[in-house]
């Protein structure tokens, strides 16, 4: 009965799907006119490919955007390291992944925008690309997608497999729980981040067969190496912080500026040599906040505007992407954002952890508060977690004024992180092998 209730339900997503798909189309190029899709391949948005299929074997990896695009980099090199013969495709869906990605991949990796979830899309993407497995990066679920690849045979994966509280109760609701289970049976393999992620893919149906931990791949840091300009901005940048009191607020949205432009405030009363560098989630947002800054009369440099800093600079701002990793070996101390205000939901604290930064967040932190929970349980000094503006402020003072406290925090996150960084990738590896990567083998000898 549920099975029928999910076809059902599954006809209905396709025809309504199927029937929107000229808006989609419009909103797409809607998208292309305020940059939010790549000027010249967008079309690969609607199943349309840019380069040639290789022969042989083709696995799929899509990402959403640059985060889970990151955490799959490691994973799609463990898998050329063991299968060299194998073609990769990656995807992701947000320009900023396509920044960053597309030159810290490997040059064979093939690089496309993944098609949204209309028939045409799917079909023209699936028929060209024929994948012989699809590897999801943690929440994907697009029934078009799922279903059509389950119809011709692929074996679908998903790593790092998660859902936030709201999804998870929208999806066990009586309306689309039966959509949901069906699309879950479809899977060969769900790994998910953590064992309350485990629990939530069971309640959704999926069969307990599939499931199998392996670990959080956002503790897998993946070194990219850095070029001679990049080396000799951030040997500069050393150079120059090295006499300042330096913490860096990383990932913030809208609305947190003013937490950490207050802190900053207070911190420079009473030590003048305060260095704040801030690291806004989007690089426009950086760009408004230099800009009301230098209004005001403050001494703020820029990052895209490649100015040096100066010994009366006290706010560096970063509006550029995929340099957190650097930027973090820089500070002692980093303050994660998104995590402020209700309503937003954290973001990686495991980057700043390996850099042996101090690590401070809020408490709104979704599914990232099982990375908090594990580090406090390796060591309660590895993240520190404050209410607000005057906790913040409190906190910080305390760290600049005890070197030894400093040290210690910064210790424990370094530990934490290696502790439970270890075997992640082996695991993965073996559950791809096993429930993945062999039925590929097989089907090549066949």
């Amino acid at each position: 009965m549920a099975a029928t209730k999910g076809l059902l339900l599954y006809k209905i997503y396709r025809t309504l799907s199927y029937g929107l798909s000229p808006i989609v189309y419009l909103h797409l190029r809607w998208r292309k006119f305020r940059g939010l899709e790549h000027p010249h391949r967008w079309p690969e948005r609607l199943g349309y490919p840019s380069q040639p299929r290789r022969q042989g074997p083709l696995v799929w990896f899509h990402a959403v955007s640059l985060g889970e695009g990151m955490i799959a980099i490691p994973v799609i090199k463990q898998c050329i390291q063991k299968m060299p013969n194998l073609t990769i495709l990656m995807t992701t869906t947000t320009m900023s992944a396509f920044e960053v990605l597309s030159k810290r991949l490997p040059s064979d990796i093939i690089f496309q925008f993944a098609p949204v979830d209309t028939p045409a899309s799917i079909r023209s993407f699936l028929n060209y690309w024929k994948p012989t497995a699809i590897v999801l990066m943690e929440s994907e679920l697009w029934p078009n997608l799922i279903m059509d690849a389950s119809r011709i045979g692929i074996t679908l994966a998903i790593l790092n497999a998660r859902m936030s509280e709201k999804s998870f109760k929208v999806w066990s609701g009586t309306v689309l729980l039966p959509l949901i289970s069906l699309m879950l049976s479809k899977f060969s393999l769900i790994i998910p981040l953590s064992t309350a992620q485990a629990l939530s893919f069971q309640l959704l149906q999926a069969p307990p067969s599939i499931i199998h931990f392996a670990g959080d791949l956002k503790y897998v840091i993946e070194d990219f190496g850095i070029n001679d300009g990049e080396r000799k901005h951030i040997d500069d940048l050393r150079v120059l912080l090295a006499q300042k009191h330096v913490w860096m607020a990383s990932s913030i949205h809208r609305g947190e500026e003013e937490i950490i432009l207050a802190v900053h405030s207070s911190l420079m009363q009473l030590q003048p040599n305060i260095m704040t560098i801030i690291v806004p989630r989007h690089p426009r947002h950086g760009q408004e906040i230099a800009q009301k800054l230098k209004k005001e009369g403050q001494e703020v440099v820029l990052r895209s505007q490649h100015e040096k800093l100066k010994p009366e600079t006290n706010i560096y701002v970063v509006d550029t992407l995929g340099e957190l990793r650097r930027l973090y070996s820089l500070t002692p101390i980093a303050v994660i954002g998104g995590s402020f205000f209700p309503g937003l939901a954290g973001h990686n604290i495991s980057e700043a952890a390996a850099a042996g930064c101090a690590v401070l967040t809020g408490f709104h932190i979704g599914h990232f508060s099982h990375i908090v929970l594990q580090m406090q349980r390796v060591n309660p000094l590895s993240v520190l977690q404050v209410s607000g503006r005057l906790e913040l402020e409190k906190t910080l003072s305390e760290l600049f004024a005890d070197v030894a406290v400093l040290e210690a925090h910064r210790m424990a996150a370094k530990e934490a992180f290696h502790h439970l960084s270890s075997d992640i990738i082996t695991n993965v590896w073996s559950s791809l092998n096993f429930h993945i990567f062999s039925r590929i083998l097989d089907a090549v000898r066949l």
